[in-house]
Parts: structure tokens; sequence; C-alpha cells
């Protein structure tokens, strides 16, 4: 796959986040997906990816801006910063209790690309300055 290629696969994927269209984000990650986030377990396959996309969406509303894709010479790997705007709606276990608060964040990802489709998807965020912010420290 060309690093042309996987630019575009991976500005499908977020345009389909900032959609809020988890179809068309399950349609661009393969079936043995590994997905690792910050803090975080590691999910492998799709559908457990499936699983943690609806627990997200029911417990935050989340919006992507200032996407930079890069990626490697052959497009096999791909690296992804960007702001994250969100709305905590209902509250997740063990996090502070949800009240519509809101907050933004730094996000960076890192890829991996196999037969057209994103094999794994590591996203990195810093915890304790969500956890600040829905607290009420803006700092």
């Amino acid at each position: 796959m060309s690093a042309a290629a996987t630019r575009a696969l991976i500005r499908r994927y977020y345009d389909a986040f900032n959609a809020g269209d988890v179809e068309a984000m399950l349609d661009c990650v393969s079936d043995e997906l590994v997905h690792d986030v910050s803090q975080g377990e590691q999910r492998i396959g799709k559908s457990r990816f499936a699983a943690f996309l609806s627990h997200m969406n029911e417990r935050y509303r989340e919006r992507l801006s200032n996407i930079v894709l890069m990626t490697d010479a052959d497009g096999g790997r791909a690296a992804a910063e960007f702001d994250l705007d969100g709305t905590y709606l209902v509250t997740d276990e063990g996090l502070p209790e949800a009240r519509g608060q809101t907050y933004r964040l730094c996000v960076g990802a890192f890829f991996a690309i196999s037969d057209g489709k994103i094999a794994r998807v590591s996203t990195h965020y810093n915890l304790k300055h969500w956890i600040d912010q829905v607290n009420g420290d803006r700092h």
C-alpha cells in the first residue's frame, strides 16, 4: 500500500469517527485489529473494537480537529496527531462523575497497515490532564 493510500485510509477512518459512523470506522480495520489505548487494556479483534466504540459513544461525545498524518515511505506504518474536543456524558467506571464537562486533549496515534486495512492502532493521551479538566482544573 502506498503512503498516499495509507493517508487516505486513515483520513477515512477519522472522517468516520467525526461523523459518528461506527460501521465506516470498522470497514477501515482488519478483523484481527490490535487496539492499544493509553492506560487501558489491549483489545484484539474487530468485534472487541466495535464494543469499545459503542461504550465510548454512550459515555463521550468527541470530535477531532487539526489532524496531521505522517507515514513511512511504503505506507506500512503511520502516525497522527490531533486535537480532541469532547463532552463527558455518562460516568465511566473508575473515573470522575460525569456532569456534561467539556475537555480538550492533544492525542497521538500510531498505525500498522496490512492488506489495505488498519491492523494496529495505538492511541496515546494524558489521562491526568483529562481528569484534571473534568474535575474543573483547566491548568
